[in-house]
């Protein structure tokens, strides 16, 4: 894991990801499912073991039916950017 800034940017981003997740009532199977990946493809960038590239993050984000953009502009406006 990275230290720092770009650390607690990754992590804020990973809460608001496993956030919406859960809010839409899906498991990680069920994302992982709905992404035609395994479930450990959602548990490891939850995690922080791997990172998401940018097609992968805008797939996650329409699965889970939230605004990319928007949640980049939250990092922004964070300390962890």
């Amino acid at each position: 894991m990275r230290s720092g800034v770009k650390a607690a940017g990754y992590a804020l981003l990973r809460k608001e990801l496993i956030s919406a997740r859960e809010s839409r009532g899906l498991t990680q199977v069920e994302l992982a499912r709905a992404l035609g990946r395994t479930q450990s493809f959602v548990s490891k960038y939850e995690l922080g073991e791997r990172r998401l590239d940018v097609l992968d993050y805008v797939l996650v984000c329409r699965h889970l039916r939230v605004d990319g953009g928007a949640l980049l502009k939250v990092l922004e406006g964070s300390d962890a950017s």
